[in-house]
């Protein structure tokens, strides 16, 4: 069974079916601090826990600007287990071209796709820094200096644990249990989003 909205509404309905596949939350406001203690799972900052079942995210080109690498971070899941996995930061992630997400759960499979361009965070009309938080695996990614490089992902890991790092990127794969982009500098009123995935929501089950 495959379910389509109206065009007008396909941007609305991505935000929303990320929030309901992987614990995704348009959140205006500081993420929450984490309790004390050195045994504290981090608090990942959304409504809800993420999904035991990842994310499935390619994207054929993108760019993260601004992205710092937190490895060996254990984050709590929906069905009470942890997993320990890697934390990526960003100011923005632009998608330059065709994200796709899956997510196969509990009988269904969630599709979302991006054919063009998008984008997860940036700057708001004040001019201020967003932020996006991304926790999962990487599996694959590719850079171009001259050629193709694939299998990247270990560099960009070590010097992203190192530095900030802006670059762009080609064939990324990742599993990704959580994705939260916040304005850290909302005022209640604000009507920035800082989500911008225009593009369609499959629904399939059995």
């Amino acid at each position: 069974m495959t379910r389509r909205p109206p065009a007008g509404r396909r941007a609305l309905a991505v935000t929303a079916a990320l929030a309901l596949a992987a614990g995704t939350a348009v959140w205006s406001g500081q993420p929450s601090s984490a309790s004390g203690g050195a045994a504290a799972v981090e608090p990942l900052g959304v409504p809800f826990l993420p999904s035991p079942d990842p994310l499935h995210v390619t994207i054929g080109s993108m760019v993260a600007v601004s992205m710092t690498v937190q490895k060996n971070v254990t984050i709590r899941l929906s069905d009470g287990s942890t997993r320990t996995t890697t934390q990526y930061t960003f100011t923005k992630l632009k998608i330059r071209s065709h994200m796709n997400v899956a997510q196969r759960a509990a009988g269904h499979t969630v599709t979302i796709d991006v054919p063009g361009e998008g984008s997860l965070g940036g700057y708001d009309s004040a001019g201020k820094a967003e932020t996006t938080t991304m926790w999962g695996n990487i599996t694959n990614v590719c850079v171009r200096v001259l050629v193709k490089i694939c299998g990247v992902q270990g560099l960009l890991d070590f010097f992203g644990s190192l530095i900030p790092l802006t670059a762009g990127a080609e064939d990324f794969t990742g599993d990704i249990y959580a994705i939260r982009t916040v304005d850290d500098h909302a005022a209640l009123d604000s009507t920035d989003n800082p989500v911008h995935l225009p593009g369609t929501i499959t629904v399939t089950t059995p």
